[in-house]
């Protein structure tokens, strides 16, 4: 019955699968020990168990520690100005400064050390998988014998005032790398929508993360293609007001859930507000097509919602 779909659309993946997904993403890095000089990081929703089984892979991010990129003008708007200064406290202040005193510009060549690093692990990759794709110049492609997808990654990072205040960590950017354009993609911060995920998942005891797999399993069992992200899902679901829904039972988060959806598609000041988990970017503004897309998986959740409401008698 619909109770039991809901529940299941939003129960988390059993551990053992998950297991095996983490453990596809070791074995590449064991694979890629010998390379030097960088960092191995996970991204994407199995790092916050937003994950639906059969439809997620694993991201392993290889960046590379030679350089990094940063906002100095960001920086310097700050540092010389006394109105800007007066935002922040003096230790914050103090971190910015010592970081545009320890910068020194990398006398190596960026690109071509991301391209090193991407060549290297194309070549040591293809002789051990079967099921190889270098042809996206974003991400190696890569499916084990146990049918997990991995993408490899190659990046760098990027850090911003943030970052900086923060002391790096979760709040660096990356800047991925495009083999087939020879350039760096604009910056993304994984790690931060990573924490502030499942720092609202702990929170909320878990129910932002059942109404995140709840809108991708209505996704992907839709019968048409709903070109939404989970980075668009992550945020339609982060923007609701956590005592909204913070107490309630499972199938009580499939009309919150509608409601928002709605108003996203009804009201455009309310689409235009939606923003990424980081902050950084606007989902659904100047974007027409995207916001069609939502109603279209509106239309699958409004069928669930019915298929409720005549269930429960709500």
């Amino acid at each position: 019955d619909v109770l039991t779909y809901i529940r299941f659309a939003m129960k988390g993946v059993e551990s053992e699968y998950t297991q095996k997904s983490m453990e596809a993403g070791e074995w590449i890095k064991k694979h890629l020990a010998s390379l030097s000089n960088v960092t191995f990081k996970y991204q994407g929703s199995v790092m916050t168990n937003t994950h639906i089984e059969g439809y997620s892979d694993i991201d392993l991010l290889i960046i590379c520690d030679k350089f990094y990129n940063w906002d100095k003008k960001g920086i310097d708007d700050i540092l010389n100005s006394c109105t800007e200064k007066t935002k922040y406290q003096s230790f914050q202040i103090s971190k910015l400064e010592n970081a545009v005193q320890a910068f020194f510009p990398y006398v190596g060549t960026p690109l071509d050390d991301l391209k090193k690093i991407r060549l290297y692990s194309e070549n040591i990759l293809r002789d051990i998988y079967s099921q190889f794709d270098a042809s996206n110049g974003k991400a190696i492609k890569i499916k084990n014998l146990l049918k997990r997808n991995v993408d490899i990654v190659t990046a760098s990072w990027y850090d911003n005032v943030s970052s900086i205040i923060n002391d790096k960590g979760d709040y660096r950017g990356i800047q991925v790398y495009d083999k087939n354009k020879h350039e760096r993609c604009p910056v993304d911060y994984p790690f931060l929508s990573i924490k502030r995920i499942n720092e609202r998942g702990n929170e909320t005891n878990g129910r932002l993360k059942k109404m995140i797999r709840f809108l991708k399993k209505s996704k992907v069992c839709s019968e048409q293609n709903i070109d939404l992200s989970s980075f668009d899902i992550n945020a339609i679901c982060y923007d609701i007001d956590v005592s909204e829904y913070k107490t309630l039972s499972f199938y009580e988060l499939v009309p919150i859930l509608y409601n928002q959806m709605k108003s996203i598609c009804t009201n455009q000041v309310k689409a235009d507000s939606i923003v990424s988990v980081d902050g950084k970017e606007c989902i659904f503004r100047n974007k027409p097509t995207k916001l069609s897309n939502l109603r279209i998986l509106l239309a699958e959740v409004e069928g669930i919602f019915v298929d409720l409401k005549n269930a429960i008698r709500i």
